[in-house]
């Protein structure tokens, strides 16, 4: 790959989805590439490049940017955050509501196994309060073709002996023909999935009571991830809880936002005396 070609397609990546690309990480870019490379019969990255720039194509460079972006993930990935929002956030949450309906947001889902993973941990909890909640999840990506898995809810055998026990596997997934799983049917109404690029406005999603945002903006540029925590305080309703990695620093790019007293990983609105306090 020419260095003009990886300066290109970095570029695009960062204008796109906020992705950052060092030079060093090239062999990511042909590795994430190479579907579509196949698909339209391209050399490789330099002819792929070379079409963008001489045949401009906005849905084109959309699935491209998108392709960029990284899809590693696995179902129950990093546990105690997952607990954390089952034992702890949404309980909470769910003291506040009026009307026993919650909202989750997970962005940045990829192929989806985090919101399955949710999806289920909630199915366990019959005899709860939690259980008896209506808790509905939006899972979103800017992939579409990773949506497509996701949605489908089909994975291969290496996919679900990734996270999944024997036990939750024969509970909420039926074996195919092909010696896939698909997740069950029941399990399906508790999960919407849509395309967005935190890049751009999520209004149109509504608001959540937890949002789940995991190894997504350790991956952006600072000034990208700041737009992008922007995004996704702004669809928190009040009181709610923001949950990254746990290794994921966001005050230095976000101010407006505060680790949890009570739960690692969360981060929690800034009140406005504490902002005033550290403007003075």
């Amino acid at each position: 790959m020419q260095d003009t070609t990886f300066n290109e397609l970095a570029d695009l990546a960062l204008r796109q989805t906020g992705q950052a690309f060092e030079r060093s990480k090239a062999y990511l870019m042909e590795a994430r590439l190479a579907t579509i490379c196949r698909r339209e019969s391209f050399a490789g990255l330099d002819d792929l490049a070379h079409c963008l720039k001489q045949r401009p194509n906005p849905r084109f460079e959309q699935e491209v940017a998108a392709a960029l972006t990284g899809k590693a993930t696995h179902f129950f990935k990093e546990r105690e955050t997952l607990e954390q929002v089952i034992a702890h956030a949404l309980p909470a949450r769910l003291k506040q509501s009026t009307n026993g309906r919650l909202r989750v947001w997970c962005a940045g889902v990829a192929t989806g196994q985090e919101a399955w993973s949710l999806a289920i941990r909630l199915s366990e909890l019959v005899d709860q309060p939690l259980g008896k909640a209506h808790v509905e999840i939006v899972a979103t990506d800017v992939s579409l073709p990773a949506l497509q898995i996701a949605q489908s809810g089909t994975y291969g055998h290496y996919a679900v002996q990734t996270g999944l026990s024997i036990a939750r596997l024969m509970a909420h997934f039926d074996r195919q023909d092909t010696g896939d799983w698909i997740i069950k049917p029941g399990m399906r109404e508790t999960v919407s999935f849509k395309r967005q690029n935190l890049m751009e406005s999520a209004n149109m999603l509504g608001q959540f009571d937890v949002i789940l945002c995991r190894n997504v903006l350790s991956k952006m540029a600072p000034v990208m991830a700041k737009q992008a925590v922007e995004t996704l305080a702004g669809q928190l309703l009040p009181g709610g809880f923001i949950f990254l990695s746990q290794d994921e620093d966001i005050h230095p790019i976000q101010p407006t936002l505060k680790p949890s007293r009570d739960m690692r990983g969360a981060w929690v609105p800034v009140e406005r005396d504490e902002s005033a306090e550290e403007a003075a």
